[in-house]
C-alpha cells in the first residue's frame, strides 16, 4: 500500500474516521446535540475528496490501486455522491428520533457511518473477496441498527436481518468459490479474460454446470441485498421493526450499494456473448416477479412502513430491468442504456424515498402511529408535509412532474431497445397497479376528515432534509437533463 492507494480510499477512510471521532466525542461530552452536527460537518471531508477524485479521473482516466482490487472511476464516484447525500439526509432526519435511545446516540451515528464506508467501498471493488469483505462491513452495522429500539419488533428485525444476511453471504461465498474454481482467479477483469479460453458447451446454460451453479448462487446472494423476489422475505418485517431512519437508510443507501456491485460484477466479468443472454434471462424473470409480487402484496398493507417495504421490492424489479437490458444489449450500441438507466433510477429513487420517509418520521413522531389511517387530514394539519409525501407517491408511481416518471421512461426505453418488450408491458401494468396503494395515501391526506386540528410541528433538521429531497424530486422531474447526463457519464466508465 502506498500514498496513492490511501488517496484513492480517502472518501471511505474519511467516513470511517468521522465515525471513530463521534464515538470518542460521545465519551466526553454531555450535550449529545453536537454529535449530528459533527457528523454532518465531517461528511464534507469525503465529499471534497470525492470531488477531487472526480477531477483526477476526468483528466487522467480511471485509477486502480490496492494491488488491483480497487478502481476509482466516475461510476463509483457518482454512487458515492448518492450514498453521502443519503446518509446526510438520514442523520438530519434522526436528530429528534434518537431521543428514543439517548444513551446510545454516539453508537447510532457511528454505526450508520461505518456501514456507509462499506457501501462506498463496494462501489469501487473489482475483486470478489474484497467485495465479500465490504458487504460484511455494510451488513453487520445494519443488523445492529435494526435492533436499536430493543423492543420486540426491533429485536426481531435485527435478528432476522442478521440471520438471513449470514445465509445470503454464505450462498454468495459458495458462488464465488465455484467461479474461482473454474477460472482460477477472483479478479473481475481476469475472470473476463479467462472465461473465453474455457472449453464451454453452448448446449448448456452459462456454458458449463460449474459456471451455471456459481452465477446462480452469486445472483441469489445479491438478491437478498437488493430485496428482490424470492429473496425479499426479510424486507417488510425489518422495515416495520427497525427505527424509521434506519428503514430510510436501508431503502436508499443499501439498495444503491447492492445494485452498484451487481452492475460492476456483471459488466466487468461476465459481459461475454456466451454468458450475457443467459444471466439476462435470469434477471428478467426476477424483475417480472419482483414487480408483480411486490405491488400485489403492497395493496393489502395498512402499515405505511410495511407498504414501503413491499414498494422497495417492486422497485428492485423495475431496476433489474436495466440488468436484463445490459445482458441482451451486449452486442449493440445500446449497451450503456441499461446501466445509465439504473444509475438515473437509483438517484431518483433516493431523493423520492428520502422525501417519503422524512414525512413518515415527522408525522409518526407527532401521531405515534404508522397506520395509513393516521394520515387522514394531514394536508390541513401540515400542508408542506402532505405536499411532499404526495409528490413522493406520485414519483414512486411513475407519474409527471416527478423524477420517477423519467426514471421509468428511461429504463423502459432501455428494455425496449434490448428487445424486452414483454418485460416493459409487465412494468407498465405494475405501475398502474401501484397507483392504487400510493394514491390511497394521498387520498387519505387530502380527502379524509382529520382526527385532530392540531398543527404538526417539524424540527428544523428534518425540514432541511425534506426540503433538499423534495426539491430534488421536483426539479429533476421537470428538468432531468443534468442528472441524466451525469448518469450516462458514470455508466460510460464501465
Amino acid at each position: 500500500m502506498n500514498l496513492n492507494d490511501l488517496y484513492l480510499l480517502s472518501p471511505e477512510l474519511a467516513v470511517a474516521s468521522v465515525a471513530i471521532l463521534i464515538v470518542l466525542v460521545d465519551l466526553v461530552v454531555k450535550r449529545k446535540e453536537i454529535l449530528p452536527v459533527l457528523a454532518i460537518l465531517g461528511l464534507s471531508i469525503p465529499c471534497v475528496m470525492s470531488i477531487s477524485l472526480w477531477g483526477d479521473v476526468d483528466s487522467g482516466g480511471q485509477q486502480a490501486g490496492m494491488f488491483g482490487t480497487l478502481v476509482v472511476d466516475k461510476f463509483s464516484i457518482f454512487l458515492k455522491f448518492i450514498l453521502l447525500a443519503s446518509v446526510a439526509s438520514v442523520i438530519l432526519s434522526s436528530t429528534e428520533y434518537v431521543r428514543k435511545f439517548t444513551r446510545f446516540q454516539g453508537e447510532y451515528y457511528a454505526l450508520i457511518l461505518f456501514s456507509t464506508s462499506g457501501m462506498m467501498l463496494l462501489t469501487s471493488t473489482t475483486e470478489l473477496i474484497t467485495i465479500y469483505v465490504a458487504l460484511e462491513l455494510t451488513a453487520l452495522p445494519l443488523a445492529a441498527l435494526a435492533a436499536f429500539l430493543r423492543d420486540g419488533r426491533s429485536i426481531e428485525a435485527g435478528l432476522k436481518f442478521l440471520l438471513l444476511s449470514a445465509v445470503s453471504s454464505a450462498i454468495l461465498l459458495y458462488g464465488i468459490v465455484m467461479v474461482y474454481g473454474i477460472t482460477g482467479t477472483t479478479s473481475l477483469l481476469e475472470i473476463a479474460d479467462r472465461i473465453p479460453q474455457l472449453d464451454l458447451n453452448p448446449d448448456i446454460a452459462f456454458g458449463s454446470h460449474a459456471l451455471l451453479f456459481g452465477l446462480i448462487l452469486i445472483i441469489a446472494g445479491f438478491g437478498f441485498k437488493i430485496a428482490s423476489v424470492p429473496f425479499q422475505m426479510w424486507a417488510p418485517d425489518v422495515y416495520e421493526g427497525a427505527p424509521t431512519p434506519v428503514t430510510m437508510f436501508l431503502s436508499v443507501a443499501s439498495k444503491a450499494a447492492g445494485f452498484a456491485v451487481i452492475i460492476r460484477i456483471f459488466s466487468s466479468a461476465f459481459l461475454i456473448d456466451v454468458l450475457s443472454v443467459d444471466w439476462a434471462i435470469v434477471f428478467a424473470v426476477l424483475s417480472a416477479l419482483s414487480m408483480t409480487i411486490g405491488n400485489l402484496v403492497a395493496i393489502r398493507q395498512s402499515n405505511i412502513k410495511r407498504l414501503m417495504g413491499y414498494s422497495t421490492v417492486a422497485h428492485a424489479g423495475y431496476i433489474l430491468m436495466g440488468m436484463a437490458s445490459l445482458g441482451y444489449g451486449s452486442e449493440g450500441s445500446g449497451i450503456l442504456l441499461g446501466p445509465s438507466g439504473m444509475l438515473f433510477y437509483l438517484a431518483g429513487f433516493a431523493v423520492t424515498n428520502i422525501t417519503a420517509f422524512a414525512v413518515v418520521i415527522a408525522v409518526s413522531q407527532r401521531l405515534d402511529s404508522y397506520n395509513i389511517s393516521a394520515y387522514s387530514g394531514v394536508a390541513r394539519r401540515a400542508p408542506f408535509l402532505a405536499a411532499a409525501l404526495a409528490l413522493a407517491m406520485v414519483s414512486l408511481t411513475g407519474l409527471p412532474p416527478a423524477v420517477g416518471f423519467w426514471a421509468k421512461i428511461y429504463l423502459f426505453g432501455a428494455a425496449v431497445d434490448a428487445g424486452l418488450t414483454w418485460l416493459v408491458v409487465i412494468g407498465v401494468l405494475n405501475s398502474v397497479i401501484s397507483a392504487y396503494y400510493y394514491l390511497r395515501i394521498v387520498k387519505a391526506m387530502y380527502l379524509a376528515p382529520a382526527e385532530s386540528e392540531e398543527t404538526i410541528i417539524t424540527a428544523l433538521p428534518i425540514r432541511a432534509a425534506l426540503l433538499f429531497s423534495f426539491l430534488g424530486t421536483l426539479i429533476f422531474g421537470i428538468y432531468p437533463a443534468p442528472l441524466l447526463a451525469l448518469a450516462r457519464t458514470a455508466a460510460s466508465a464501465l
